[in-house]
């Protein structure tokens, strides 16, 4: 065997037990921290915005952008340790091509109005790349990708056509929006040029409609349905993430008796219910390997 060949399989055999140690540290982080990551951070941090949106928390700590950013990032943990093993090489170009795409419908929207509506940030997200936060992607493609696995599950056998799932999704993104965007609106983290649903314009869902068809095709591509199907049946943590956006945003806009989003995100929670996603110890952990 040639010392190349030797060298190449050693590097790739070196990776791959990297890859599958990450793996199976992250899933025994989030399997013994379920209770803690799906409801005591969201919980903290809702309570953390709203003292922050009524002034009640000294100026470094209120809207502090690395606070929020620490604890949307734990709160994708249980996402990102369900997806990383279905992720390879199609999926990584289909997912940096996603993220691409979110930080260009951003910058249009920022830039020209369209399809969001005109709007500005009114809080520090982190670093900005222009107009856009850099930490965007964090943000909106667990969105996207939440709405798509609650969407297989509901849907079973009928989630095997493309059309349906389309159309599934698509609704669902535009449904976690409705909760989203006003209470992003109450607590000043954006706002809009105009009127509508809860200080937020109708245009801006005609442009979340064209985001999530758009990242679902995307997904779509990255992952073939049937894999991302098993893996979220048989990995009780992977909706997790969708966990938290119901307590976090549906707390939140229950504070500002926002009723519309607040029984919007009931529904998600319903949804919860049915496919048995609330199954997690309800005995409070600290983090821990």
């Amino acid at each position: 065997m040639a010392d190349g060949d030797l060298h190449e399989r050693t590097a790739d055999r070196v990776g791959s037990l990297d890859r599958a140690g990450v793996e199976s540290h992250l899933d025994a982080l989030v399997s013994n921290n379920r209770f803690t990551i799906a409801v005591v951070f969201p919980a903290v941090g809702a309570v953390m915005l709203l003292a922050s949106a009524e002034s009640l928390l000294p100026d470094p700590l209120a809207f502090n952008p690395l606070l929020v950013l620490i604890g949307v990032a734990v709160m994708r943990l249980p996402l990102l340790s369900g997806v990383m093993p279905l992720v390879d090489r199609r999926g990584g170009l289909a997912l940096a091509a996603l993220v691409v795409y979110t930080y260009a419908i951003e910058y249009v929207g920022t830039t020209t109005g369209l399809p969001y509506g005109e709007f500005s940030y009114g809080v520090s997200l982190g670093p900005m790349l222009g107009p856009v936060p850099y930490a965007l992607p964090l943000f909106f493609i667990p969105l996207v990708l939440n709405s798509y696995l609650l969407c297989l599950l509901v849907l079973g056998e009928r989630a095997r056509s493309l059309p349906v799932r389309l159309l599934a999704v698509s609704t669902t993104v535009v449904a976690i929006d409705l909760v989203l965007d006003p209470g992003a609106v109450a607590l000043g983290f954006w706002s809009f040029d105009g009127g509508g649903y809860y200080g937020v314009p109708l245009l801006n869902y005609a442009g979340w409609v064209l985001s999530a068809v758009v990242a679902t095709a995307l997904i779509d591509i990255a992952f073939a349905r049937g894999s991302l199907l098993d893996r979220v049946r048989d990995c009780p943590y992977m909706l997790d993430d969708m966990v938290s956006f119901v307590l976090l945003w549906g707390g939140i806009n229950a504070f500002y008796a926002a009723w519309g989003p607040v029984v919007v995100a009931s529904g998600f929670a319903l949804s919860l219910v049915y496919i048995d996603r609330f199954d997690f110890d309800v005995r409070p952990s600290v983090l821990s390997d």
